[in-house]
C-alpha cells in the first residue's frame, strides 16, 4: 500500500477567499450585545449595590463576596468568605496568580528599560 504524495493531491474542502463570516444573524446580534457589554463602567455605588445583592442572594450558603484591589495591578478580584468562620474559601482570580502575573510585568518593564 502506498501513501504518496500528500501535498499534491487535490484538496477535499474548497477554497474560501476572505474572511469567513457567520451567516447566522442570531449570532451576529448576540456577538453585537456582548461587545455593547463590554464598554459597559459602573460606579461605585452601583457595584456596591450588585455586591449587595449577590450577597442576599449567597445568603442561604452562608458565604459572602469581597471584592479586593490588587494594589500593583490596580485591579479588583473577588473573595468568597465562609459567613461563620471569616475564612477566605476562593479567590477569583487567584491572588497569587495576580501576584505573579504584576512580578512578571514589572520584569518586563525592566527588560525593556534596559534594552533601550
Amino acid at each position: 500500500m502506498s501513501v504518496g504524495n500528500v501535498g499534491s493531491s487535490p484538496s477535499v474542502f474548497p477554497k474560501q477567499e476572505g474572511k469567513l463570516e457567520p451567516q447566522n444573524n442570531e449570532y451576529q446580534a448576540e456577538q453585537k450585545e456582548h461587545h455593547k457589554h463590554q464598554d459597559v463602567v459602573l460606579s461605585k455605588q452601583d457595584l456596591q449595590e450588585k455586591v449587595e445583592s449577590m450577597n442576599d442572594f449567597l445568603l442561604p450558603t452562608q458565604t459572602s463576596l469581597k471584592f479586593e484591589l490588587h494594589e500593583k495591578l490596580d485591579r479588583y478580584y473577588v473573595q468568597v468568605i465562609d459567613d461563620k468562620t471569616k475564612e477566605v474559601i476562593r479567590e477569583i482570580p487567584n491572588k497569587k496568580f495576580l501576584d505573579m502575573y504584576a512580578a512578571m510585568a514589572e520584569l518586563v518593564g525592566i527588560v525593556v528599560d534596559e534594552k533601550i
